[in-house]
């Protein structure tokens, strides 16, 4: 619906109102939730075919090999595809050979590419497998409950998790249960990880930690090395200057789909919206626009914000801010503990889509 609206600073202009998501509370459905844990649309196109390995590096053609025949090898999986049990058998039917792999590799060799060309090239339908980030898992679980997690995700074939985090031990152990759980019902695994705290300092985390930290599940991960060029000392890539408010304000009325909000209210609207909506809450957006983007105030909140920040990058709508540059979001002392990696993911995906975002500014 269009109306004149004042913008501070400017004529009145005659644009459609940006929306708010400090307006919306979005009630999301556990069918849809599941529905949902499918690779980021960045990654729908993905492929194995698609994957370019460097010539210097053998592993990783041989984990294309590897994973290939591991998807191929699937179609025999979880016989009855729907999570119940045939009447003449005690266990679902299930391949030989360990139901997961973890793909052990550093920052930049394509861990996600080929997790996301697993979930493509496993012959099943897109219902019977699921894809998500261990933050989403663990989401899920909250918002469904554990038990109810289980029988959902007990019919699948396959369970792809992306960025395995091992810095939190009650999401571990509450993890690690329910992926035996679901192994005990035919589920194939694959998986990437984090970091630890005490392996800040090295880009990959190691195979043999990842096995020790999942304990009784190690038995069913083949662990893949793939090795290549190492990114973390790239850096961070520099965040925009931001513009003034009254650029940002006059951007949200001229883009439609855009919402404009201010980003302490924002911060405040997270932490009354279960992070499993946060995808949801984005629905339809073409843009956000924050106005008086300040350093966050405290890591419950910095995690909320992260949440946020992978599901706008994951459907890649530009962010365009007033305020403090993204790279000065989060203190020294946050960029220093064991939340690192994921402040550091935050700074540089808000980064891209701030770049993104400089076009809906008029020159």
């Amino acid at each position: 619906m269009s109306s004149s609206t004042a913008v501070p600073g400017q004529s009145p202009i005659a644009e459609t109102a940006p929306l708010s998501l400090c307006a919306l509370e979005p009630r999301v459905p556990a069918d849809r939730l599941v529905a949902e844990m499918v690779p980021p649309p960045r990654f729908d196109s993905v492929r194995f075919g698609t994957y370019v390995p460097d010539p210097n590096q053998p592993s990783q053609t041989a984990a294309v090999e590897v994973l290939s025949g591991f998807a191929a090898g699937l179609g025999g999986a979880h016989a009855t595809g729907t999570g119940k049990r045939k009447w003449f058998s005690k266990k679902p039917a299930t391949p030989a050979g360990p139901l997961g792999v973890y793909l052990d590799g550093g920052y930049g060799v394509g861990k996600t590419h080929l997790l996301a060309s697993l979930w493509h090239a496993t012959p099943a339908a897109p219902s019977l497998k699921a894809f998500g980030t261990f933050v989403e898992l663990t989401n899920l679980v909250g918002a469904l409950g554990f038990q109810q997690t289980v029988r959902t995700l007990s019919g699948h074939r396959l369970l792809c998790i992306d960025e395995f985090e091992l810095d939190d031990p009650g999401d571990t152990v509450l993890v690690s249960s329910l992926l035996s759980r679901l192994v005990e019902a035919g589920v194939a695994l694959a998986a990437t990880s984090n970091t630890l705290p005490g392996k800040l300092g090295e880009g990959r985390f190691a195979a043999a930690d990842f096995l020790r930290e999942i304990q009784g599940l190690s038995a069913h991960f083949r662990p893949l090395r793939i090795d290549g060029e190492d990114y973390r000392h790239r850096g961070l890539p520099e965040a925009p200057a931001p513009y003034s408010d009254e650029q940002v304000t006059k951007a949200a009325y001229a883009t439609e789909g855009a919402s404009l909000d201010d980003f302490p209210s924002l911060l405040d609207h997270l932490a009354r919206v279960h992070p499993s909506r946060y995808g949801a809450l984005t629905d339809g957006l073409r843009a956000v626009c924050l106005t008086d983007v300040q350093p966050v105030p405290d890591q419950s909140t910095a995690l909320r914000l992260v949440v946020l920040a992978d599901r706008l990058y994951d459907r890649e709508v530009p962010v365009l801010a007033s305020g403090v540059p993204f790279d000065r979001l989060f203190s020294d002392e946050m960029l220093n503990g064991g939340y690192r990696k994921k402040y550091f993911r935050a700074i540089s995906r808000l980064t891209a889509l701030a770049r993104d975002a400089k076009g809906l500014v008029a020159q």
